[in-house]
């Protein structure tokens, strides 16, 4: 009798070597007794169509898509979920009967990971985050602050760019009581903080390797909570300042895993679950390759 083939996984990028998705994935495939395979495929810059092509031929039932592919993915899908559609980017890829589908779980795991680790973040009567960056990982950020009711201050060092994605999502009108993006300057930080029950670093600064987010938080309010989607290191410069400071700090690993979820079940059948030994694996595995970095 023949076996049922093993469902293949995968993550899309470039470069890829360093993404903690096979770790995620196969953690759950082990924990829940799920036969199936999660690898990496470094796709160049201006290949995913060419790659996108033989995917299936390969074995594949789905994937993640990072950068820089996100626009290419979505463009090559029969059919994209609300969210991507909303976000402009696929996150991630899954098989429904014969037809490809494009979806997004950035702002899924975003917004999770923010109820997760700082219960309570938007239960005042009105509610207004400030958003450094105007990159890709905003989009997904955007959107779950305006559909989650807040108004969003964004500040980015290129102005032009700020002004052309708040734009965009000003008028996909998602924010359930008229919530808008305004952009205000990188020169304007203080006033911006002033206004925040919570800070987003949504770009790379912090990250190891790239140059450190400088900015000082002392205008912050007493409450607010900051969260940078940076997770090597675990802990950023900014983490540290903020709770110094004494805020609420969210780092960025808890958006890994949680984005994961939705992923995972679309591919493999399962709905697994964020646990404290998932995170601790990852944590563990982080802090070994990044000691003396």
């Amino acid at each position: 009798m023949n076996s049922a083939p093993i469902k293949r996984a995968c993550i899309m990028g470039y470069p890829v070597a360093q993404s903690r998705s096979p770790m995620l994935y196969g953690y759950w495939l082990k924990h829940y007794g799920l036969t199936g395979e999660y690898g990496r495929e470094e796709v160049a810059p201006d290949g995913f169509a060419e790659f996108f092509a033989t995917f299936r031929a390969r074995g594949y039932v789905g994937g993640n898509v990072t950068s820089p592919h996100k626009l290419a993915a979505l463009r090559a899908m029969g059919r994209i979920d609300d969210a991507a559609r909303a976000i402009g980017a696929v996150n991630t890829i899954w098989l429904e009967g014969d037809a490809w589908v494009g979806g997004n779980t950035d702002a899924y795991g975003f917004i999770a990971n923010l109820d997760a680790s700082a219960p309570g973040w938007d239960k005042g009567a009105t509610n207004t985050a400030v958003v450094l960056g105007a990159g890709g990982a905003t989009r997904a950020i955007l959107f779950s602050l305006l559909t989650r009711g807040c108004d969003v201050i964004m500040l980015n060092r290129t102005r032009e760019n700020a002004d052309t994605l708040a734009a965009e999502f000003n008028a996909k009108d998602l924010g359930p009581r008229g919530n808008k993006v305004t952009v205000m300057g990188w020169c304007e930080m203080d006033a911006a903080l002033a206004q925040a029950d919570l800070l987003v670093n949504a770009t790379v600064l912090g990250m190891l390797g790239k140059a450190p987010m400088d900015i000082d938080i002392k205008a912050l309010k007493p409450a607010a909570v900051v969260y940078d989607i940076v997770y090597v290191p675990l802990e950023t410069a900014l983490l540290k300042q903020a709770r110094a400071q004494g805020h609420r700090g969210v780092d960025g690993l808890g958006m890994l895993m949680h984005q994961g979820v939705p992923v995972f079940e679309n591919m493999f059948g399962t709905r697994p679950e964020v646990t404290v030994e998932l995170r601790q694996l990852l944590e563990d595995d982080i802090r070994a390759k990044t000691v003396g970095a």
